[in-house]
C-alpha cells in the first residue's frame, strides 16, 4: 500500500513531554511541552492546542498557543487568534491582524545555515 502524504497528529487529549523528532509533518491539537525538531518538514499548532517547546522546523505554522522560542528555515506564520511568547528566527514571518505575539526576531539568513550546516572554519582561520 503507498504511502500517502498526510500529515502526522497528535490529538486534543494527548499530552507529550519530551523531545518529538521526526521527518513528516506535524500537527499539533493537543499539548506539548520539550522540544519539536521537524526540520525539513512542516509543523501546525493548532487552534485548541498548547505547547511549552522550543520549536525548530522548515514551516511552522501557529493558531494556538505557544510558549517556547521558533526556529524555522523557511516561514514562520501567525493566524489570528494564536498567542505567542518566545523569539522567533526564521527566513520569512507573517503575523495576522489579532495574534498576540511577545518576542524577538531575528529574520536572517542565518537561520538555515545554523540548522543545516555544521560549524566549519574557513580555511586559514585561527581560532
Amino acid at each position: 500500500m503507498p504511502a500517502e502524504n498526510n500529515p502526522a497528529r497528535i490529538g486534543k487529549t494527548v499530552v507529550i513531554r519530551g523531545d518529538v523528532k521526526g521527518s513528516e509533518d506535524l500537527i499539533v491539537e493537543g499539548r506539548v511541552e520539550g522540544t519539536v525538531v521537524l526540520t525539513e518538514s512542516r509543523l501546525t499548532i493548532g487552534p485548541n492546542a498548547s505547547v511549552a517547546a522550543d520549536l525548530t522546523a522548515k514551516d511552522i505554522l501557529i493558531m494556538g498557543q505557544v510558549q517556547g522560542n521558533l526556529v524555522a528555515t523557511g516561514r514562520v506564520e501567525m493566524r489570528a487568534g494564536c498567542q505567542v511568547h518566545g523569539d522567533v528566527r526564521a527566513l520569512r514571518l507573517a503575523i495576522e491582524e489579532n495574534a498576540a505575539y511577545r518576542g524577538k526576531v531575528d529574520l536572517t539568513q542565518g537561520a538555515s545555515k545554523q540548522l543545516d550546516s555544521p560549524k566549519t572554519q574557513p580555511v586559514g582561520a585561527v581560532v
